[in-house]
């Protein structure tokens, strides 16, 4: 399984693990534990073994950080149990580095899951903090509403990728100025 990323931060890219928000049925791509496994060993520094799953209790938090995550990163006013979630996250231990026999970087965890969802929640409170955070933008794609960091020159970025989501819309037009209805905007 592999995930999309690309968003601009490791906490937006693990929002997006709940996609098509705006359709009324939104995949969840963290829908078990091993999904949840396969998504730290995509994206952290310290894989869990292969073919490892994740326990219920560790999967339903990890699906409570995402949202707590989307919910600081739109909200003007973070809630309180929004930010009590993420504080608890990041308080929890991250992966540690260490140099291999052989010279190379090397990361570990006595839990991966935990210690990457500990990154997760401690980049999205570095992000809202930040001034990146006025940056952040959602998908101007209906169907989609992923949230990315816009890094363009102007900040003016409109879609989470140009694939799929910038050539629907841009199909979308096509298909409005060919019938003479107006554009989207």
């Amino acid at each position: 399984m592999s995930f999309r990323q690309g968003t601009g931060r490791l906490c937006l890219d693990f929002v997006h693990t709940l996609r098509d928000r705006g359709t009324g049925r939104p995949v969840d791509d963290l829908c078990d534990g091993p999904a949840l496994a396969a998504w730290v060993r995509q994206f952290g520094p310290v894989a869990p073994a292969p073919g490892s799953s994740v326990p219920g209790v560790i999967l339903t938090g990890a699906q409570r950080l995402r949202e707590a995550v989307r919910t600081l990163v739109i909200s003007d006013t973070p809630k309180p149990d929004a930010r009590d979630t993420l504080n608890d996250a990041a308080a929890r231990s991250v992966p540690v580095p260490f140099l291999d026999p052989g010279g190379a970087l090397r990361w570990q965890a006595a839990d991966p899951v935990t210690a990457t969802l500990a990154l997760v929640a401690r980049d999205a409170l570095d992000l809202v903090t930040s001034p990146a955070a006025g940056r952040v933008r959602a998908c101007a794609d209906p169907a989609c509403q992923a949230l990315f960091l816009d890094a363009s020159h102007t900040g003016t970025r409109r879609w989470c990728s140009a694939d799929p989501c910038g050539n629907r819309a841009r199909k979308r037009q096509i298909r409005g100025a060919l019938s003479g209805a107006p554009p989207d905007r």
